[in-house]
């Protein structure tokens, strides 16, 4: 449900909204058109919010390096990641809670 996605990520739901009319997001959806985000998703909203509110990365940008990624199939975001971090390990997603697995997948 969009209500519980949009705590666990401690957004408004309509900026929900605004990221899938973007095309940045497409959680499914139930017979009764009601939003289900997956882990997967709630993860993509994570790297929406760190690339614009720590990287300045407006929502054209964004769109742009998803499909950047998706067509190379390399890991620019977490390379992104690392580099503004100086984190070694580019593996990690930028949240500052960790992700509650029983409510991501509802």
């Amino acid at each position: 449900m969009i209500s519980v996605a949009a705590s666990i990520v401690s957004v408004h739901p309509r900026t929900l909204r605004i990221y899938e009319d973007e095309g940045l997001l497409c959680p499914a959806r139930t017979p009764t058109n009601i939003r289900l985000y997956s882990e997967n998703d709630i993860r993509r909203i994570l790297w929406i919010r760190h690339l614009t509110r720590e990287r300045g990365v407006n929502l054209a940008g964004i769109r742009i390096l998803f499909e950047l990624e998706e067509r190379l199939g390399a890991r620019i975001l977490e390379a992104l990641y690392a580099e503004g971090t100086g984190d070694a390990s580019p593996t990690r997603t930028p949240s500052q809670a960790p992700l509650d697995r029983s409510t991501a997948d509802r």
